[in-house]
């Protein structure tokens, strides 16, 4: 029976470079993926999904306004689709999760969704709202802070200091964001 999966982390952790194995895994055994990411998301350029060690592929590039429901039907009338990925679903809409479940429900297509979880300032994301609302799995993909302590905060680092106040969605990496435990999170420490 297919589910949906949410499985998300704070930055570097690996979600990237999980979708990318588990896409291979697939396409090894001669299956067929749909790997899908958020426009927003152009740290590497888009349509493309990118691992901080140097990992990519290619990506079909979904928009706010993006049925994925239909762009999914479309492309499984041409050749059955084995599995749904997704990068980044924290940028998701709530209609694109509701889509992603219609997927896992009337097509037992499984899908997988592999994002952020809570922002900077500590809020969740309107994806990562739905997938915990929606999905059949939640898998927490682990790493550590500084300290050596398990990581579940993303800070937001400007000129050397934590800022968590501004924009919920200003795309970055480690130039722009750290992952911290929670105490060094709150007392604002990024490192001894």
């Amino acid at each position: 029976m297919a589910q949906l999966y949410y499985r998300y982390s704070t930055m570097n952790a690996g979600k990237s470079i999980e979708l990318i194995k588990v896409a291979y895994n697939y396409e090894e055994r001669g299956k067929r993926v749909l790997v899908l990411v958020p426009s927003v998301d152009d740290r590497y350029g888009q349509g493309v999904v990118t691992s901080r060690i140097g990992i990519s592929r290619e990506a079909t590039i979904i928009n706010d306004d993006t049925n994925i429901l239909k762009l999914f039907m479309e492309e499984h009338a041409k050749e059955k689709i084995d599995c749904v990925l997704v990068d980044e679903c924290q940028f998701l809409k709530k209609h694109h999760v509701q889509e992603l479940v219609e997927i896992v429900d009337s097509y037992e297509t499984p899908v997988l969704a592999y994002g952020l979880k809570n922002d900077f300032r500590n809020e969740l994301f309107e994806g990562s709202y739905y997938m915990l609302v929606y999905a059949d799995k939640i898998e927490e993909i682990k790493t550590i802070c500084w300290c050596g302590r398990k990581a579940t905060m993303v800070a937001r680092v400007v000129d050397g200091k934590i800022v968590k106040t501004g924009e919920q969605i200003m795309i970055g990496g480690n130039d722009l964001y750290v992952s911290l435990c929670r105490k060094h999170y709150n007392d604002g420490r990024l490192g001894e």
